[in-house]
């Protein structure tokens, strides 16, 4: 019984990092999702400024935003 149990502890660890296959991409895209959400409530908030530095400030963040985006190729 003590080999059983001893087996079956070795097939669970042997079988965990094939669980976490991926995890670091699904961390990096909820990284990338938090700034840019963050980067848009910051454009939006300078669109209600009434000066024309938060309305360029505007314009850079969503240009940078947009060139990263189109930079993205999958394979």
């Amino acid at each position: 019984m003590r080999s059983l149990a001893t087996r079956a502890h070795a097939r669970l660890l042997a079988a965990s990092p094939a669980s976490e296959r991926g995890q670091g991409t699904v961390e990096y895209v909820g990284l990338i999702l938090l700034v840019s959400l963050l980067m848009v409530g910051m454009v939006a908030a300078m669109k209600g400024f009434q000066g024309q530095e938060g309305l360029e400030i505007a314009e850079v963040i969503v240009k940078k935003i947009k060139s990263a985006v189109n930079a993205i190729s999958f394979k």
